[in-house]
């Protein structure tokens, strides 16, 4: 009897607690099937997920500190403090990879940061069932289609914000970042007010989630097909005339050869072979993501990492100085280092 007792009471529990980690886990797998490019791998979105469960430690670890230093009652931790400690401590594994260039497009950033939110949920739903085990069935279904969607929700939006913002820039300085985390810690702040019921909350955030989901992919596939269209012409008709030895008849490459008055001509020619690898390199993730679009396998190639490191060699060879110097003729490829990302992993 006792046995049976204890079995029932863990399947209550593995109930529980699916119904607590379903509709994230679900809503997560949604946003992988709609990028058509899989530019995001698996063993990345598992990283982020546990990026949010330890920051869901970290947060439990300060919010017990606060509490003990400045006496905080529940609601006003819950209003007030945890919507920037908890924003703040998911975002951080997301300004990494923007500031690195790992992120390339809309969807990947609001994968990203909806699955580190995600993985901040479903620590907090393991930790509250562990507190309450004896809850009904309803209050789990609640906290899924509530706080852990919530969590997915407003860390995606910091993500999104923050990568448009920087495209817009076309920089990532740190104060770019502030927009979306203010976004998301206002509508952390809101969730957290209880305006309506939870249950209307969970209603909404389940049928609004995916309406945002497809506008950020729509918004997320133009730009990445205007990308990929105008940039390739322009990269092949570039290394098309790279290759015919008549860059010094282009505006471009007069400026290349008027830099022979401030430089050493070894490091002109090293400038020259930059560019011209910088353009192939380009030319080739390009055409990798339109092969992906027709739905084409793309294998590894030998090649692409030795042209890689002759990449990183010939960076160090000008210095900083002289990629500065190299920048009006580049200004408008933000994306350089994020393609030497996408090659460099394919």
């Amino acid at each position: 009897m006792f046995n049976a007792n204890v079995d029932t009471f863990a399947s209550i529990l593995a109930v529980k607690a699916l119904l607590g980690l379903a509709p994230a886990i679900v809503y997560l797998a949604v946003l992988l099937a709609l990028d058509s490019y899989k530019l995001v791998k698996l063993r990345t979105v598992l990283t982020a997920i546990t990026a949010g469960c330890l920051g869901m430690l970290v947060c439990f670890l300060l919010h017990d500190f606060l509490s003990g230093r400045f006496a905080l009652g529940t609601r006003e931790l819950a209003r007030y403090v945890s919507p920037i400690t908890e924003e703040v401590v998911k975002s951080l594994l997301l300004i990494w990879m923007i500031r690195r260039r790992r992120i390339g497009f809309l969807i990947d950033a609001a994968i990203l940061g909806f699955a580190t939110g995600v993985g901040f949920g479903l620590c907090e739903n393991i930790y509250y069932l562990s507190l309450a085990p004896d809850r009904a069935l309803p209050v789990w279904i609640l906290r899924g289609c509530g706080s852990a969607l919530m969590h997915g929700s407003t860390t995606a939006i910091f993500a999104v914000i923050s990568q448009r913002w920087c495209e817009w820039r076309g920089a990532v300085a740190r104060r770019y970042f502030l927009p979306g985390l203010v976004v998301a810690v206002v509508a952390h702040s809101i969730f957290n007010h209880f305006f309506v019921s939870p249950a209307w909350t969970a209603v909404g955030q389940v049928l609004v989630l995916p309406l945002a989901m497809l506008l950020v992919c729509r918004l997320s596939d133009r730009s990445l097909v205007q990308w990929l269209d105008f940039g390739f012409d322009t990269d092949a008709e570039l290394l098309a005339i790279i290759n015919s030895g008549k860059v010094s008849e282009t505006p471009a490459g007069r400026y290349l050869i008027s830099l022979r008055r401030h430089f050493p001509p070894a490091i002109v020619a090293d400038m020259y072979c930059l560019l011209a690898l910088q353009v192939e390199l380009s030319v080739r993730a390009k055409g990798m993501l339109m092969m992906r679009r027709e739905g084409f396998r793309v294998a590894p190639v030998s090649e692409v990492k030795e042209k890689l490191a002759e990449l990183a060699y010939l960076e160090r060879s000008i210095g900083r100085t002289g990629r500065l110097a190299l920048r009006p003729f580049r200004q408008r490829r933000r994306r350089d280092a994020w393609e030497k990302f996408l090659l460099k992993r394919q």
